[in-house]
């Protein structure tokens, strides 16, 4: 088996407007999705939602900024780390991405096995 991350890319809620009572509907959607997860017996590492918001460091003085993505219409909102035997049963998981009907996307990375 393989570890693979599920980056979940997309608008920010808030951003579009849904209102209470749909971002319950939605995550009740993510916390259906979750628990599936972990009767398939694929999550190694929960995943966690991340604010829209952050500070960005760049370049060799390391300048300290507020993070671009805040302007952007999507952005990494959260992601999971599963296991998978290959890639194609890790994007198989990743069908189950509840905000697929909102623009949202799925980045599925396999991570790396660095020999110590």
């Amino acid at each position: 088996m393989k570890d693979f991350m599920l980056i979940f890319i997309g608008p920010d809620y808030a951003e579009l407007g849904l209102s209470p009572e749909e971002i319950q509907v939605r995550m009740g959607n993510w916390f259906a999705w979750h628990e599936k997860m972990e009767k398939d017996g694929v999550v190694i590492k929960s995943g966690h939602a991340l604010e829209p918001h952050g500070k960005t460091i760049t370049g060799t003085d390391r300048t300290v900024s507020d993070g671009f993505y805040t302007e952007s219409k999507e952005i990494v909102g959260g992601y999971y780390v599963i296991q998978a035997k290959d890639y194609d049963e890790a994007v198989t998981v990743a069908h189950g991405f509840p905000d697929f009907d909102l623009q949202g996307t799925v980045e599925v990375r396999e991570i790396m096995v660095m020999d110590e």
